[in-house]
């Protein structure tokens, strides 16, 4: 029996995905300032509103920004900086003054929601800070409630705080990290707040550089990894990350926790001695990663149900240190134009990209049907309906007892996922593509009462 239906839990959510509005409140965007070219807060907060965008990220308290995106509803989290903390952790007092100065004169008007003490302060090489940090977030929080103001306090961390996370199933904290984060985490279950994290499937790509590796870093079609601890199958590495992160909150008992992406992202270029930035990737990862968040679909571990997530970064700063990679991760240019199509226009209709090196020149509304080519191996065409059934289509019908579930082989119900998921894209001619495995046809392969959708132009 062909194993090619997705999991019920999946078939769930999925019709949700065409009823999502404008502004989605699971996407966000970081707004780093390290930069001297960027645009005046209020053209930011117009950009902003233009797209499906719901939450920004600032690493600081900027008064300017926070005003200039009063009353637009878009989700604002502000950070309290490393610098901070001394005095937040020793004085209830200096987290009253922070919050009179940075809350108060905006909130709610500005719709502050989560405000971050520090930044990977745990994996810090300097470790003075560590045991400063769950009292700031303590006096913080307290600030806040004793304020009457319902926003909620977290700190960011990086992957590196896990000494384990593959297969997702056997994630760990680091075991010097144990105390530190007992206690934090009971603050954060105490005031129902996020653990926020963040992983980068960009770096996971340049430990292991092979084309594989690429495919699952960037959400495209792939045979997929198989947890062998559990036996569910992943055919990303973000949820991958994502859920050795909830295991390794499951192990300490902590797994009711919410989890936050605070950043993740691709840069568009890099040095010449850096592997993976480029255009075609960076569209690839953020296209594919924005579709996957709205379809709902969530992780194997966390399934129908969208993680938060913030994508780094809005613009390009270009007095960031490091590799030139670091300074490329924008989204849009600073005058305000898309540094490439990730779909975040309000207007905008999935267009994930397949394949990093298809060339990208549009082909919309091209006619017929998208079916495999003669020869596939069954392995990639079970990988081709993972994803396409992993993308927001309706796969029901190769389900037991759908129309086009007989006949019951891996080559007809591939067929009909990848048909299903090019029909409901914008026909570039990428969306056919599946690593190079499907093709286009004038024929018509509907039969019985198995309806293949498309056809014209």
């Amino acid at each position: 029996m062909a194993n090619t239906a997705p999991s019920p839990a999946i078939l769930l959510f999925l019709p949700l995905f065409f009823s999502l509005a404008n502004s989605q409140s699971f996407i966000g965007v970081n707004y780093g300032q390290v930069a001297d070219n960027l645009p005046p807060p209020d053209s930011t907060a117009g950009l902003l509103k233009s797209t499906s965008i719901g939450k920004v990220r600032l690493y600081g308290a900027d008064p300017a920004i926070i005003k200039a995106l009063a009353n637009s509803g878009i989700g604002i989290v502000i950070g309290a900086a490393n610098g901070d903390i001394p005095s937040l952790a020793s004085d209830p007092n200096a987290a009253t003054q922070w919050v009179n100065a940075n809350v108060l004169p905006y909130y709610p008007a500005s719709n502050i929601t989560l405000i971050t003490v520090g930044n990977e302060i745990l994996t810090l090489a300097d470790q003075s800070l560590v045991s400063q940090l769950v009292p700031a977030m303590r006096n913080l929080q307290n600030a806040l409630n004793a304020a009457s103001v319902k926003i909620k306090v977290s700190t960011v961390h990086s992957m590196a705080v896990l000494t384990q996370s593959d297969p997702p199933s056997s994630g760990l904290f680091n075991p010097a990290l144990q105390n530190t984060l007992k206690q934090l985490l009971a603050v954060l279950k105490d005031n129902k707040s996020p653990f926020t994290i963040n992983p980068y499937p960009f770096f996971a790509y340049q430990s292991d550089t092979r084309p594989e590796t690429l495919a699952f870093c960037l959400f495209q079609p792939n045979s997929g990894r198989v947890d062998s601890g559990n036996g569910k199958l992943y055919t990303n590495m973000f949820d991958a990350q994502v859920d050795a992160v909830h295991s390794a909150l499951s192990a300490m008992g902590f797994q009711d926790i919410e989890i936050v992406v605070a950043e993740t992202g691709w840069p568009s270029r890099g040095d010449s001695n850096e592997v993976g930035p480029s255009l075609e990737n960076a569209k690839a990862f953020n296209g594919n990663l924005i579709n996957h968040l709205r379809s709902l679909v969530g992780t194997p571990l966390m399934p129908g149900k969208s993680v938060d997530t913030y994508i780094f970064a809005l613009y390009d700063e270009d007095l960031k240190p490091g590799p030139g990679s670091e300074r490329a991760f924008g989204l849009f240019k600073t005058d305000g134009t898309m540094a490439y199509d990730a779909g975040l226009a309000k207007s905008s209709q999935q267009t994930p990209s397949t394949s990093p090196k298809t060339p990208v020149t549009p082909a919309p509304n091209t006619s017929g049907w998208c079916v495999p080519k003669a020869g596939i191996s069954d392995d990639q065409l079970q990988a081709n309906i993972d994803y396409a059934c992993s993308q927001g289509i309706d796969c029901g019908p190769i389900q037991p007892g759908g129309a086009c579930f007989e006949p019951n082989t891996v080559a007809s119900h591939a067929a009909f996922a990848m048909n299903l998921y090019y029909q409901t894209s914008a026909k570039n001619q990428w969306n056919c593509d599946f690593s190079q495995s499907a093709t286009l046809t004038s024929q018509n392969p509907s039969y019985n009462a198995c309806i293949y959708s498309g056809g014209g132009n």
